[in-house]
């Protein structure tokens, strides 16, 4: 397993249990626990396209299968044992075509032996849960692994700054999904690019859609938030560190 896994990639710290938890923040929008062997990954929305083409839209297809394959790619970089999807694996009932039910199983026969957990999502509720033949384990948020708090919709209220007896919640890091978070960097002029990224806030760390053509939610600037925009496979930091997180040199 090499020391840096991706190019472009920043290692992360935070004090949890009284040790300290480190995660990769990836370019492919993902992160990587090393000393968990695990992916995680959210809003990955299979089969997205399938449900606007039932409906009657006109888009165009591919898309499960681009997703698939830039899983199976950092599966396979990173020797990954386990993956987590922050909910939102499916986009809807409508999902479930014979070709994505298809593409998933050829999907999952190749990576027989990784271990996959799906944190319910608002999408996946609608959905349904996978097909048994999947091999996902299903669970309920939260959802504790390791020093982490595994969600799909970031929880209410946390602050890293409370009080002398703050939520218990707030002593374990949380990670989760759902905004789909986009920053807007502007440039003198008109100039605007809006870039997928990763945002936190305090304890709370949320992942960018993994998904292909799922859109964003701009997350401004703001005291006590950090982002890292995604943008030529790099990961640039936009704001300093955020306590309790810190930057670590690979």
């Amino acid at each position: 397993m090499r020391a840096v896994p991706m190019r472009g990639a920043r290692l992360l710290a935070v004090p949890a249990s009284g040790d300290t938890a480190r995660l990769w923040l990836l370019p492919q929008r993902a992160a990587w626990w090393p000393d968990g062997e695990t992916l995680f990954v959210a809003d990955v929305h299979l089969g997205k396209a399938a449900a606007f083409r039932a409906a009657g839209l006109a888009v165009p297809g591919g898309t499960t299968a681009d997703n698939l394959q830039r899983l199976s790619a950092l599966v396979e970089a990173l020797g990954a044992r386990r993956l987590v999807v922050l909910g939102d694996w499916l986009h809807a009932r409508a999902s479930l075509t014979p070709a994505v039910q298809q593409a998933v199983a050829a999907w999952r026969a190749r990576h027989a032996a990784l271990a996959c957990v799906l944190v319910r999502g608002n999408h996946d509720d609608h959905a349904g849960d996978p097909p048994a033949s999947w091999g996902f384990t299903v669970v309920s948020e939260p959802w504790p692994l390791g020093p982490w708090e595994c969600r799909h919709t970031p929880p209410d209220g946390l602050d890293a700054a409370a009080g002398p007896d703050p939520d218990p919640r707030a002593q374990r890091p949380v990670l989760c999904g759902h905004r789909h978070p986009v920053c807007v960097v502007r440039a003198p002029g008109r100039d605007r690019l809006r870039l997928p990224c990763f945002a936190l806030d305090g304890p709370v760390l949320c992942l960018p859609a993994f998904g292909a053509w799922t859109g964003g939610h701009p997350v401004p600037a703001a005291p006590g938030v950090q982002r890292w925009a995604i943008a030529d496979d790099t990961l640039w930091p936009l704001e300093g560190p955020v306590a309790p997180w810190r930057a670590l040199e690979p």
